[in-house]
């Protein structure tokens, strides 16, 4: 399942209470998924690492109330309070929590409640981790535990990562190398520190976003997404001081094409990224008849993109060129 897949189910379920879990490889944006659900919705976000607590942490500590001489639980801090009605409670790693850990969750994820303690109505449960396909530390779900979710598998996706990178304004050149190679976006070596996952070219992005001395940024990316791809990628970069001006192209005062493919990746992710709704006729039109001198798979990256992001373009005076010429490419 795509991430936007998986996010939209997720929605639908967290509606209804369901208690979900999200399975997937490490690095690939499970649990930043479910706080963007929380954030669209406008309701509470409590990300709790079960892998963290003792078995006796969620329960609460028993104490003793001498007004009628029973034992009562004290529940956790870190639980909802019922101060926010509505919101997401996200067991994250719950897989490689000790199992006796996971044991004392069974009652909150399916009545909702444990010890003194009960969930909120508004609530919902969603959890997550690896699979044990991934090598990482994880115990065996027990099926009584395991039968209390629905369960979903996300992959990473090359196509729902560039429109997310091009909205949060990752760095042209990464956008454009992972869409030049897209068997670069998730390259998982359990034998590996260091491989590429959507949250390390994230740190990619940081680490040349800090503009750090030449001598420092091979062994910087390459402690991110390893030794190969950190080659290969800022070998790619590098043909990034060929482009043209972006602001000449976008002023209609150049007309000057690249011809290396990697500087055509770059370019094109670079003008998509100069549009955002605010920008002004003249200069759209001045990027389409642009385009039209580009190869058609570059012209057409260009455009899917723009309308991905919801850009009007059919009142330009150039788009009815543009579509005769390319619109047999368009998918």
């Amino acid at each position: 399942m795509n991430p936007q897949s998986a996010k939209r189910s997720l929605a639908h379920l967290c509606k209804r209470k369901v208690p979900v879990f999200l399975w997937g490889p490490p690095g690939i944006g499970k649990s930043s998924i479910v706080a963007q659900i929380a954030k669209e919705e406008g309701i509470a976000f409590i990300d709790l690492r079960l892998s963290l607590l003792d078995p006796t942490d969620l329960r609460g500590i028993p104490f003793f109330n001498a007004k009628n001489d029973t034992a009562i639980w004290a529940p956790p801090a870190f639980l909802p309070d019922g101060t926010q009605e509505r919101g997401i409670l996200f067991l994250d790693e719950l897989n490689t929590a000790a199992p006796m850990v996971q044991a004392s969750a069974y009652q909150l994820i399916l009545d909702r409640k444990i010890g003194e303690y009960l969930l909120p109505d508004g609530w919902a449960i969603v959890a997550a981790g690896n699979r044990e396909s991934d090598r990482g530390v994880v115990f065996r779900m027990a099926a009584p535990l395991a039968n209390r979710f629905v369960h979903l598998e996300m992959e990473a996706n090359v196509e729902d990562w560039r429109v997310w990178a091009i909205g949060a304004q990752i760095d042209p050149s990464i956008i454009a190398y992972i869409s030049h190679r897209p068997d670069a976006l998730f390259v998982f070596n359990s034998d590996s520190r260091s491989f590429a996952t959507p949250r390390t070219w994230q740190y990619v992005n940081d680490i040349m976003a800090s503009q750090p001395e030449d001598d420092l940024v091979y062994a910087m990316v390459s402690g991110a997404i390893g030794e190969e791809l950190a080659a290969s990628y800022l070998g790619f970069r590098m043909v990034a001081s060929q482009l043209p001006d972006l602001d000449a192209i976008m002023d209609g005062a150049c007309t000057e094409i690249p011809t290396d493919p990697s500087a055509l990746h770059i370019l094109s992710t670079a003008l998509s990224m100069r549009v955002n709704e605010y920008t002004g006729s003249k200069k759209l039109n001045n990027l389409i008849v642009y385009t039209l001198k580009m190869p058609g798979e570059f012209a057409v990256m260009i455009i899917q993109d723009l309308r991905a992001r919801k850009i009007e373009l059919d009142h330009l005076d150039g788009w009815p060129l543009w579509m005769r010429q390319f619109n047999t490419l368009l998918r």
